[in-house]
Parts: C-alpha cells; sequence; structure tokens
C-alpha cells in the first residue's frame, strides 16, 4: 500500500474529475466510490482511483477550498508525443500559466491548469530512467518564499529513510527570486517522490486545503508520531486533517478506516462518519467501537 496518497478537494465534481483523469494515462482506473452523508458538507463522494499506478483519492465537498498552483502534478514523458497529447487533453478548457515550448531544463514542457483547476506540468525527459510518472510538486511563495530547503529538510527527517537533493538553486541576475534558494529539489518520502521549489514572484495563491496529502497509519502510536510532528495550526485540525508550519495540509488516518467506509452498507458507513465527524485527531479504538457497535445496533434491528 503506497504511505502517502495525493487528496484532492472538489466542489462536485470529484467523480467526473477521476473519470477524465483514468481516461488520459495508461495503467489507470477507478478504484473505490463512497458516499458519505450527513457531513458538514451535505452528501460528499469520495472517489479512490489509480494513476498509472499511483494512487489518488478526490472528494466532492463543496467549494470552500479551490485548486491554485502552489502545488502542481508533474507528468514525465518520454517522448514529445506523448507531451503533446497529454497537453492536448489537459487544456482544454483550462489555463495555460507557461506556454508548452522548449525551455533550458526541457526540450518540450508546459505548465497548465485544467478544466477542473487542477496544475499540471508536462515535461518530455527523454531517455531517463522514469520512476515515478507523476509527481507532486510544492511551490513555496509568499511568507513561505525562500524555506523550501528548510522545508524539504523537516519533511524528510519526520518520514523514515527520507532523502533530499537540491537539483538547482537561483543564481546572481534571477531577481526577485535570492541567490541560493531552491530553484528545483526533489524529496523522497516512503519511496515516493516529491519536488519543491521557491518562487518570490508576486502570486496571488498558497497552500490550501484543496490539495492535501493523506498519511496511512497502521497504529494509533503511528498515528500519534504524524501528529505531534506535523501538526502546526491547531484551528486546522479536524477530522484527521491538519496544517503543517509552512501551510501544506496533511491527513494523518488509520489504515482501517479505508476498508470500514467501503463497506456498502449505509448504517455503518453513517456510523463511521458520525463518529469521525467529531474528532481531530483519529482515535482508532474509537473508531473500531464505533463499527463494532453498529454491527450489534443492525443486528438487533
Amino acid at each position: 500500500m503506497q504511505k502517502i496518497t495525493p487528496h484532492l478537494w472538489f466542489n462536485t465534481e470529484a467523480k467526473a474529475a477521476a473519470e477524465f483523469y483514468t481516461s488520459l494515462f495508461s495503467d489507470s482506473k477507478i478504484t473505490n466510490l463512497t458516499t458519505l452523508h450527513n457531513t458538514p458538507s451535505g452528501d460528499c463522494d469520495v472517489v479512490s482511483f489509480i494513476l498509472s499506478g499511483q494512487p489518488f483519492m478526490a472528494i466532492s465537498a463543496g467549494p470552500l477550498f479551490k485548486f491554485n498552483p502552489s502545488i502542481s502534478f508533474q507528468v514525465k514523458c518520454q517522448t514529445k508525443a506523448e507531451v503533446d497529447a497529454i497537453w492536448e487533453k489537459l487544456s482544454e478548457g483550462g489555463t495555460i500559466l507557461m506556454e508548452l515550448d522548449e525551455y533550458p531544463f526541457s526540450e518540450r514542457y508546459g505548465w497548465l491548469q485544467d478544466k477542473y483547476g487542477l496544475s499540471w506540468q508536462i515535461i518530455f525527459v527523454g531517455e531517463s530512467e522514469i520512476k515515478q510518472k507523476i509527481t507532486p510538486m510544492l511551490m513555496f511563495v509568499g511568507d513561505v518564499c525562500g524555506k523550501a530547503e528548510e522545508a524539504v529538510n523537516f519533511y524528510t527527517s519526520i518520514f523514515p529513510n527520507g532523502r533530499a537533493d537540491i537539483l538547482a538553486r537561483y543564481g546572481k541576475g534571477e531577481e526577485p527570486d535570492q541567490e541560493g534558494t531552491v530553484k528545483y529539489a526533489t524529496l523522497t518520502l516512503e519511496d515516493q517522490e516529491f519536488g519543491a521549489m521557491d518562487s518570490a514572484h508576486a502570486h496571488r495563491f498558497t497552500f490550501n486545503e484543496a490539495i492535501s496529502f493523506r498519511v496511512c497509519c497502521n497504529t494509533q502510536k503511528e498515528i500519534d508520531y504524524y501528529w505531534e510532528r506535523l501538526s502546526a495550526v491547531p484551528e486546522s485540525e479536524q477530522c484527521g486533517w491538519l496544517k503543517d508550519k509552512y501551510g501544506v495540509s496533511w491527513q494523518i488516518v488509520p489504515t482501517v478506516i479505508d476498508e470500514m467506509v467501503k463497506n456498502k452498507d449505509e448504517k455503518k458507513i453513517a456510523r463511521i462518519t458520525e463518529a469521525f465527524l467529531k474528532m481531530k485527531k483519529f482515535d482508532i479504538a474509537e473508531l473500531k467501537r464505533a463499527y463494532k457497535e453498529t454491527g450489534q445496533r443492525d443486528s438487533k434491528s
């Protein structure tokens, strides 16, 4: 099981978006669809899907959070034809952020927001080995600009066997970016690749909850470990969600809850939903009690 899963927050389009994205990449499919009822956002579709062999999740939970380019997804392609084909489909109805063109770092590259607002960087890598097709990219802007290197070191210190490599730094004459800050870095967390960069240009966005990263935990001790190290904004703690000191959102969730909500028994799903909506940090024992109580109630009804 993949330890860290990107989680996408949509208004109402999670299922449609998952269907669209899985149509673009090989080795892709929707793996589960569950509807949670009576949440603060009303009825919410929760969709699990795979893109190029990598798990993703999405939820339709209202218009509270919107995607922006502070977190994007880089798609590595070994042919320019593949770059062009993916670009054509993703750009339809979207917004171009960097035109598809030749750049010093790639012979074929472009950055866009698709019709749902999600940001993608499509890049030709030639014969370079592709270990991970789609890579989440974090851009540190505004108040956290210049902290990409600090953040990379912070994340790799938390996750076992974390690794980081600063591949490029800004130099003289690249203002407004400060010399020595991160132009591009890679980090590996739980064998998953992420990218990070600083950008001192004027941006009207920053990290928010529209994109978060779910960390699946097998034990309460593991949940406690990640919660204590990552959570830095108490008012953002809710239903397993937290926000770290750089503004990036994470969900620290027990592995068992995914199996619970996949149960097609609506009474059980309702009871589990009721239980976790009251929580900030997840309590595995309490979730199991709620799940068992549901079974007892159902057998008596």
